[in-house]
């Protein structure tokens, strides 16, 4: 049987690095998605490439609706939701926090962290009723960064708000231990990703950038996307039944030293 064979994962942020290598590799291992971005275009677009049963819905995720309409839709087709990656996310702009945009800092925390308090207010029920109804086990991974579990000089709201994530995925964890639900966070360094690439834009030595971006990674290079994917498959694999609350560092071996 494969890995994920007939369970269902729900995926936020779905076309963008680790959301669409995730889905792709999900669908791979036999499973049924729910996929939502705030794109809808994109979404329907990307949702086309996949063989496996596989249902959208585009969204904001820092608006609450989108998370209670994207649960309440895979519970209407697939009776529920094994899987939750809440993936969907934004960074923020190299700069001092005494220079912080304010408008950014609350669109980073709407989105970063209210989104990821939504998204498990209507993950965690449904699975705890499924769980108590049927046996059926849910597992959430959250992903959070690198930045979560340590300071991130200039970029300070975007840390705060992956620290918040970290304190929610344990929080949870705790709560929903003996209801049926795993919870844990991914947390990556710099991936090669459009949202860390988007930095580079305009600088004329590419090299050069993405090592200043990297000299404080023992590896001194950035992740690649293919390798923060296995670490979400990991953490979601129902095999790995007696993990929760964990922060699973991807970073190359920053937290190390």
């Amino acid at each position: 049987m494969a890995r994920f064979e007939g369970l269902t994962v729900l995926i936020s942020g779905a076309t963008g690095g680790f959301g669409s290598a995730s889905a792709r590799q999900f669908a791979a291992g036999g499973a049924k998605l729910v996929l939502t971005d705030f794109d809808g275009g994109k979404l329907e677009e990307f949702a086309k490439g996949f063989d496996t049963e596989t249902v959208t819905l585009a969204g904001d995720i820092s608006d609450e609706s989108t998370s209670r309409d994207v649960v309440k839709l895979a519970i209407e087709r697939f009776g529920g939701i094994d899987i939750a990656l809440n993936n969907a996310g934004v960074a923020q702009d190299f700069v001092r926090l005494g220079d912080t945009d304010m408008t950014e800092a609350r669109r980073i925390i709407d989105i970063d962290v209210m989104g990821v308090i939504y998204a498990m207010r209507h993950q965690l029920p449904a699975m705890e009723k499924q769980f108590k109804d049927a046996g059926r086990r849910g597992t959430i991974v959250n992903i959070a960064s690198v930045a979560g579990v340590a300071g991130a000089p200039q970029l300070a709201v975007y840390s705060a708000a992956k620290h918040a994530v970290v304190g929610l995925t344990r929080s949870a964890a705790a709560e929903y231990a003996r209801r049926g639900i795993r919870v844990n966070a991914v947390c990556p360094s710099f991936a090669r990703t459009e949202m860390a690439l988007a930095a580079f834009r305009g600088v004329a030595d590419q090299a050069a950038a993405e090592a200043e971006m990297t000299r404080g990674v023992p590896m001194r290079r950035l992740a690649e996307v293919e390798e923060i994917v296995e670490v979400i498959l990991f953490a979601a694999d129902p095999k790995n039944s007696f993990m929760t609350g964990q922060t699973l560092a991807a970073d190359g071996g920053i937290t190390s030293t």
